[in-house]
């Protein structure tokens, strides 16, 4: 294991995926939490703008293009924006279930699916774990 490959990246790779890394670390102890309780806001918040910015630092990514200098990540992290909105306004709505399934949806395709995605062969990530 090596953190040089992405110490070595661009400003934006660092920014996306520490803030994805610490992500995946709060929505563990957001999981553990009284769901409502201040502590799950606050750290709630916290993961809403921690998400936000991993979405939107990607489209300062173009290492995969599909089109233009977009490619599929660009999709989703367009989805996990407008989901976001969704969630929020479904908990400010008092609407816990669908926030509640929604955040799980959320997590699981954009922290687990995504981030499965940066293990594959030739990426950063995957750089990071076997090494260089």
């Amino acid at each position: 294991m090596s953190l040089s490959p992405l110490l070595n990246a661009s400003l934006v790779i660092q920014i996306h995926a520490f803030l994805a890394i610490a992500a995946v670390i709060l929505t563990l102890a957001i999981f553990t939490l009284p769901r409502g309780s201040t502590a799950h806001r606050w750290m709630g918040w916290s993961w809403t703008a921690m998400i936000a910015i991993v979405a939107l630092s990607s489209f300062g990514i173009h290492e995969i293009r599909m089109l233009g200098p977009l490619g599929p990540i660009h999709i989703l992290s367009a989805f996990v924006l407008f989901q976001l909105v969704v969630n929020l306004r479904a908990a400010r709505a008092k609407n816990i279930r669908a926030h509640a399934r929604g955040m799980k949806l959320l997590t699981l395709g954009a922290l687990v699916g995504a981030g499965a995605f940066t293990f594959l062969p030739g990426r950063i990530m995957y750089q990071v774990v076997t090494g260089g």
